[in-house]
């Protein structure tokens, strides 16, 4: 049985899927609270800032190479590029550079990466409609509640059991996306839902060897959620219940952990209260589960010589330790880049010596950096015995000199997040600086000026900002 809570037939008589198709359906541009308006348009701003600076990386070239042998030329922009692809390859493109430095936003509670999970298909689908940048706003606010809902319903389950939890629930975002832009009623968004369930997957055995799954995994969502739209569009069927059902999205993916999940997060207060809101934007590119440490690690470089610290007890919240500081082995000697990012050992050590970590501190030359590869493998990772998580993604650090001095410090509300949420100025610098690595400064001005005015635009002059000629 699915704990809801209180009573699944209470909370959620509809179903979890008619629920959100109902929602979807009924929304208006009107119905979201400014705020909520303003929230998104800054989470769009930040994922294209990300998206931009992906062209500056090699899996971005292979990326966009491979999507255009699929299909070829088509009408779609690719971001900050001048590509252009049909809607679904073009997509699944956007996807891969929203998501590839794994620096877009994180709702903590429900451990996704909502605007990944949902702005590939919005922006993309949305501009082979000729859609109004409201008709994008109100689609993608849509989305963001039910990647966030269905991602908090689960607790954590979907990592407990080695699924990337955004590269399952932007399956359903994706497909609710699609249906409203579409237009279509709420049966044939529950159709579309339910089609999706048969495409909701992302295996995280890309943490074995750093490979480019991870980055995948949103644009094939996107690219999942315009299939099924289209098909329900045209009548075909699909199941009713694909969350709570018997062999649904939760019995076959969580298993023992499907005990666990609380349906009423995916109905309670929907289209009272925005989750996505509170989503948490990035200070540093790397696993949002290491925040908190890196923070602690930022703070202590002011007080430490490198060179006197004996080891590092690195503290996180226990949920996260087999992610992202097991196996100790491997986790101490990253090979690659995105190793590093999933590697709470190289993170703490390179904030304890360098005092920062941004997009330079994953280059070749500072993976291989032979102060930070040392002290790596002296800092031991256990578990956080004063974690806010999964509210907050808290963490410690406590240094030990080698004259046997011990300093410490705790974070825990993780920079980004809560009371320390980025306001507007923060989110517009670090976009300039993610964009400025791929486009000049008057493009990225341009970009920005079309987001934060996105409500009185069509997504059409967003698009034509966000198309670059990298050659010239």
């Amino acid at each position: 049985m699915l704990h809801d809570g209180h009573n699944a037939e209470v909370a959620t008589p509809l179903g979890p899927a008619r629920s959100l198709a109902r929602f979807t359906a009924d929304l208006q541009y009107g119905d979201i609270p400014a705020s909520a308006i303003s929230r998104a348009k800054m989470l769009i701003l930040d994922a294209l800032g990300v998206g931009l600076a992906s062209n500056a990386y090699d899996y971005a070239e292979r990326a966009v190479a491979g999507a255009v042998a699929l299909g070829g030329s088509g009408p779609c922009s690719v971001i900050g590029r001048s590509e252009r692809l049909p809607v679904r390859d073009a997509a699944l493109a956007n996807g891969v550079l929203i998501h590839g430095l794994d620096f877009d936003d994180t709702h903590l509670t429900s451990i996704v990466h909502p605007t990944a999970a949902c702005l590939p298909c919005a922006l993309t689908f949305a501009e082979s409609l000729k859609a109004s940048g409201q008709s994008l706003l109100t689609a993608y606010a849509a989305g963001m509640e039910a990647a966030v809902r269905i991602g908090g319903s689960v607790k954590g389950g979907f990592h407990h059991v080695g699924f990337h939890a955004t590269g399952v629930v932007a399956h359903f975002s994706s497909s609710i996306i699609a249906s409203k832009l579409l237009g279509l009623p709420a049966e044939r968004i529950v159709a579309a839902q339910g089609i999706a369930a048969s495409t909701a997957a992302g295996i995280q055995v890309f943490l074995e060897e750093g490979a480019w799954t991870k980055r995948f995994h949103p644009g094939w969502a996107a690219v999942a959620g315009i299939t099924a739209a289209r098909l329900s569009e045209n009548g075909f069927v699909g199941p009713s219940r694909p969350y709570e059902g018997k062999f649904g999205l939760f019995q076959t993916h969580l298993h023992e952990h499907a005990k666990d999940v609380d349906l009423s997060w995916m109905s309670d207060r929907l289209g009272e209260y925005w989750h996505f809101a509170d989503t948490a934007i990035k200070p540093y590119p790397v696993c949002h589960f290491i925040h908190g440490c890196a923070d602690a690690a930022i703070e202590l470089h002011q007080e430490i010589d490198p060179e006197d610290i004996a080891e590092v007890e690195a503290f996180l919240p226990k949920e996260t330790l087999h992610i992202i500081a097991e196996p100790a082995n491997s986790k101490e000697r990253p090979t690659s880049d995105y190793e590093a990012k999933f590697s709470a050992q190289f993170v703490v050590a390179t904030c304890l010596i360098k005092g920062r970590f941004g997009l330079p501190e994953l280059q070749a030359d500072a993976l291989a950096d032979p102060q930070v590869r040392d002290l790596a493998t002296r800092v031991r990772c256990q578990a956080d015995p004063d974690t806010a998580f999964p509210k907050f993604f808290s963490g410690g650090v406590r240094v030990t000199t080698r004259d046997g001095r011990q300093l410490t410090r705790h974070v825990r509300v993780n920079s980004g997040a809560g009371e320390r949420s980025l306001p507007l100025e923060g989110v517009v610098a670090k976009f300039m600086a993610s964009a400025s690595l791929a486009v000049s400064r008057s493009k990225a001005e341009e970009i920005r000026d079309a987001v934060l005015q996105l409500d009185t635009i069509s997504v059409e002059q967003l698009a034509n900002a966000l198309r670059y000629d990298r050659r010239a």
